[in-house]
């Protein structure tokens, strides 16, 4: 079917008859699909795709020239081969930031007041003290990342009294709530200065492993590690040797590497390691959706009119052409 857009994420009414008049007007056809339910040939039909196709199935997709992706990482779709030359690549960075950021600090606060380790002994049917907590006021945060996400959170956290410093590769004006600046190659350097370190950043060859042994071991003893950017950032086994010693004094993690984490890891068993299976974005706060929704409809306006892209990625980088980028 030739003008064919398909569309992989959940659309409700009346939203679904506003794409589907805006197809129209382009005599476009509108086609909806669960991803569990695509058929081959929808990929290999459609001109445009709305949603999160699996990259395998980009490869026989002739007829694509448009994709917007319905989550903020794009590394796997700019590799070589998977998208055709001069196919159009969006994603919905900016969708997440309300829901991960509150995520980030439900971690830090179950770390902080222990609330994991009460929690394991309410299982047990366990009445015990588990003695000190500490105080998010005051605490010295480093957030490395501050796209939407980082900088999020950083806000957030600031109105909590953390003193909150940033690092990003490229340079920018410094926001009111981020007390200082730091370039992204002074990172091992003043890593050692921060009870929390806040990772939200992609998967990219600077990113891999950024957090190794090595790094992890210039953290300042009994800081808390978060990671909701890419797994690959941190290196899992660096990281629970790291909680085993005392080294950290806790993690909160909703990414893993691998992941997901296999069941034998031991992270899973370190009663100061909380875990949560890539869940603090998707579609599980309504706002959520409701703004990936609204993005992919602007987006897919603006391509169909010639206008520009929002988050429209350059494959060179695999970051948003606009700002360069590297935070999620």
């Amino acid at each position: 079917m030739p003008n064919t857009i398909l569309s992989l994420i959940p659309t409700e009414e009346p939203m679904r008859a506003r794409f589907e008049a805006l197809a129209a007007r382009f005599s476009h056809t509108m086609c909806f699909r669960a991803p569990d339910t695509v058929r081959p040939e929808d990929y290999r039909d459609a001109s445009v795709i709305l949603g999160t196709p699996p990259v395998a199935a980009l490869r026989g997709a002739g007829k694509l020239e448009y994709l917007h992706l319905s989550m903020a990482g794009s590394n796997a779709y700019v590799a070589p081969g998977v998208l055709a030359p001069g196919v159009r690549l969006t994603n919905s960075t900016g969708a997440f930031g309300h829901a991960i950021s509150e995520h980030m600090l439900g971690m830090l606060f179950e770390l902080y007041k222990k609330l994991a380790l009460y929690r394991d002994n309410q299982r047990e049917g366990l009445w015990r003290d588990e003695g000190p907590v500490r105080s998010v006021e005051g605490a010295s945060c480093l957030v490395v990342g501050l796209g939407d996400i980082g900088s999020a959170f950083a806000r957030r956290a600031n109105a909590l009294g953390v003193r909150v410093s940033g690092v990003r590769r490229t340079t920018c004006e410094r926001e009111p709530y981020i007390e200082r600046m730091i370039p992204f190659d002074a990172l091992a350097d003043e890593v050692g200065a921060f009870d929390i370190v806040a990772l939200s950043l992609p998967e990219t060859a600077e990113t891999v492993r950024l957090f190794d042994a090595a790094m992890i071991g210039r953290m300042k003893d009994g800081a808390v590690l978060l990671n909701v950017g890419r797994g690959s950032a941190v290196d899992s086994d660096a990281l629970a040797a790291a909680l085993l010693s005392g080294k950290l004094s806790g993690c909160g993690l909703d990414v893993t590497d691998p992941e997901p984490l296999p069941p034998e890891h031991p992270l899973w068993r370190i009663p100061t390691a909380v875990i949560t299976p890539h869940v603090s974005g998707f579609f599980h706060l309504r706002e959520t959706y409701e703004n990936i929704v609204a993005l992919a409809y602007r987006n897919l306006e603006a391509y169909l009119n010639g206008a520009p892209l929002q988050n429209e990625v350059d494959f060179s980088t695999g970051y948003r052409k606009s700002e360069r980028r590297e935070e999620r």
